[in-house]
This record gives structure tokens, sequence and C-alpha cells, in this order.
């Protein structure tokens, strides 16, 4: 959430930032609304202070046996005390309004984050690797794992309708040791805590991640009011939710390996065969809370480790510095990591890495002080995908597809498969 204060002080620097993502401007009507409410907040200040001076006036008419007085302020705080529950009520509805209006305006995108309309405005940062060389034709994941006899859609259509899937046998022990293989390489070598978090969290927990109230048709709630985690970035985020924490402790680094539920709204006739755009899905996924002066560092750094698991996996893979209109609502600045897919002939994101500033941390209250300083400031939050276990699955076969229908195990991945080195057609 962007500053009221800020937007006061920058109206010009927020509409050139909105009009870069092709948003309408916002300034005018924000500073407005925010006008009134501090008239109306500056008429109940007063009013409550008259009220309070007046009924101490009242006692020192009746002290002076000045009724005639006495029984004007009595008037007048009667009167204040009819009208004050209507001021509050007006400063309670325009404070929600404004807050709600903020709650729904974009990030500030950092100045060499390049300017574009939509995904044909991306940059290539980086490429890793090279494509393939194969004498046999590539095949799509859906076509690799149905012909092997491990990958089922009809059964997980019978159980849960459109958009899941069952993996049996050396496929599923695939996927879980590619999520394994993340954690381990996360928590080991690259300095982040495992988390075991919820995969249901309240309302506001979802808003400080800015999840709500903008996203609602993404997400699935429950019957108790509670909501599916569309990614544990909400949940990791969320542990330094109105604490306040010493700057000489950070940065903290989190990382779960969870399933996340979206409801995929919008996508509807997009990659509707196979595993790429799914309800359920498992995902590594990688959070940093971070000072002012670390994150842009950090977020280097974050996009640095979600890399190494591409490259251990011999996956070819490029970085991509995303546009202002491609970019998520939250970051000011995201790289996506698109890896190849030889069935599909094309780059498909598996990772994208954002820094968001303290525009969570204004939402959700998570606040820094530094060593013998008395004022704190707000924690600047990243998170990134180290990386969709889901998609990575994907990769692997497509890319490691043998002539004889057959897929290689990459190597890295062999001390968790229990022997096996390569995945061949069921019996």
């Amino acid at each position: 959430m962007l500053d009221i204060k800020w937007i006061r002080d920058n109206a010009d620097a927020l509409d050139a930032a909105l009009a870069k993502r092709g948003a309408a401007p916002q300034a005018a009507s924000l500073i407005a609304l925010d006008e009134r409410r501090r008239a109306i907040l500056q008429e109940l200040q007063d009013k409550q202070s008259r009220r309070n001076s007046a009924s101490k006036e009242i006692g020192a008419a009746m002290a002076a046996k000045n009724s005639e007085l006495a029984e004007s302020l009595k008037a007048e705080v009667a009167d204040l005390k009819t009208t004050l529950p209507a001021l509050e009520e007006e400063s309670r509805t325009l404070e929600a309004e404004l807050n709600d209006i903020l709650a729904r305006i974009p990030n500030i995108p950092h100045d060499d984050v390049p300017v574009g309309k939509d995904e044909t405005g991306n940059v290539i940062a980086r490429v890793v690797g090279e494509k393939p060389r194969w004498s046999h034709p590539a095949k799509e994941h859906f076509e690799i794992g149905e012909a092997l006899g491990y990958m089922d859609f009809d059964r997980a259509a019978k159980l849960s309708g459109s958009r899941f899937t069952v993996l049996t046998s050396q496929i599923a022990r695939l996927e879980r040791a590619l999520g394994q293989f993340m954690i381990d390489l996360h928590t080991g070598e690259h300095g982040y805590t495992e988390v075991s978090s919820p995969l249901m969290v309240r309302a506001e927990t979802l808003y400080g991640t800015g999840n709500l109230p903008k996203f609602e048709e993404d997400l699935f709630k429950t019957t108790d009011g509670r909501y599916l985690i569309p990614t544990a970035e909400v949940t990791l985020t969320n542990l330094v939710a109105g604490e306040i924490l010493e700057q000489e402790k950070l940065p903290l680094r989190f990382t779960a390996l969870t399933p996340s539920f979206r409801s995929e709204a919008g996508s509807a006739g997009r990659d509707t065969r196979g595993m790429l755009r799914q309800h359920q899905f498992w995902k590594c996924e990688l959070v940093s809370i971070t000072d002012a002066e670390s994150s842009i560092a950090e977020h280097e750094r974050m996009t640095a480790c979600a890399e190494e698991v591409l490259k251990r996996l011999g996956l070819h893979f490029r970085t991509m510095t995303l546009c202002t209109g491609d970019m998520g609502f939250g970051s000011r600045k995201t790289y996506d990591l698109e890896v190849w897919l030889p069935g599909q002939n094309t780059y498909r994101e598996i990772s994208s890495c954002s820094v968001c500033g303290d525009f969570q941390a204004r939402r959700m209250d998570a606040r820094y002080r530094g060593k013998g300083e008395k004022a704190t400031k707000f924690v600047h939050t990243l998170n990134g995908s180290g990386t969709a276990v889901g998609r990575c699955l994907i990769a692997v076969l497509e890319n490691y597809l043998n002539e004889d229908g057959s897929v290689s195990i990459p190597d890295v991945l062999l001390p968790y498969m229990g022997g096996l080195t390569r995945i061949e057609k069921a019996a």
C-alpha cells in the first residue's frame, strides 16, 4: 500500500508511475478525498475539544451561581453529543473509502524497470545453457506422461474436475524428488530457513501481501471464511506482520515447500491440456525480509538462488526483466525465469522473483529499528519461486526425453530417486 502522505507530496510521480503501468491517474481524486477526510477529522476534533471545555465551564458557571450560563452550556453540550456521532461515522466512512482505494493501487516501479504495455515489452537479462539437440522429435509433457502410464488427467477430472492431475509411480516420485532437491538446496546452501506454515489463512493475512481485496476472484475460500493460500509467500511474508525487528538481525530468509491453490479466474481456454495451469500445484517459495538499503541487492541474490535450481538440473532458460505493464501488483521490479520446453517449442515462466519495497510492510505494519535508534522504518519484502515444482517436472520430462520414450533422471536428482536412473513405461 502506498502512503497517502507520500502521494500528497508526489502527486505527479504517482500519476507518472501509474501511466507506466497503463493505469489512469489517481492523485487528484485521492488528495481530494483525503482533504475531505482531514477536514471532517479536524471538525470532529474541534467539536470534541469544545465539548470537553464546555463541560468544565458548566461546573464553573454553577459554582458562580450563573444558572443562565450553565443552562446555555448544557444545551451546547447536548447539541454536541448529538452531532458528534454523525461526524465520527463520516470520518470512519471516509477513512475506509480512502484505505480501500489505496489498497487497490499498484506499487511504484523502480526507475530501471523497462516501460512496456505487456509481455512484449519484457527485456532479456541473460540466457543460460542451450536448447537440446536431438535426432528424435520433441513431445509435450502430457504426451510423455500418458505414454509412460504415470500421468492421468481423466481420473483427476473424475475426482475433482478440470485442471487437476493424478501422478503415479515413477513420475510421482520424480515430482517429490524435485521438491526435496529444491528445499535442500535453499536451506543447505542458500541460507534460507525452512518453514512449515498453514495452508489456510484469514483475510487479514492475504490483505497484508496484497492478494485482497483486488484479487479475491483468484482465491479459493473455505466455508468458515478462511482462504487456501495461492502461494506460501502469503504465510512466510506475514510471519513478521505487526512486529518491530532489530535491523542487525536482517535479512530474514524463509523458504517453504507447499501446495498452492489458485482458481485461475480469467484463464478459460488457456493451457487446458496438461499440467501448466493447475488449480493445485507444489511450489518451493522464497521470501526475504530486509532493511531499505539492502533490498535491491537481495533481489539479485534471490534470483540467483532460483536460477541455481535450473542450472543444476541442466535446463536451458532465460531470465527476463519484466516491463511495467507485465509486473505484478505489489512488485517494484520483477525477474521472470523462463525455462525452455521443447514440446511447446517455446519458453514458459517457471519462477518469478520480485522486490516489493515497503508496499507489503505498510499493509502488514512490519517495521525495523536501527541499533540505538528510537524511530522505526518499514521493512522491505521480497518473494520468489525457487521454483514451481510442477512446471519444473514438465521441463525435466520434455528436456530429458529419450528416443525410446523413456526419460533420463538429471544427475542432481539421483540421490532422491531410490536407484532409478530413468523413467520407463509401466509394464
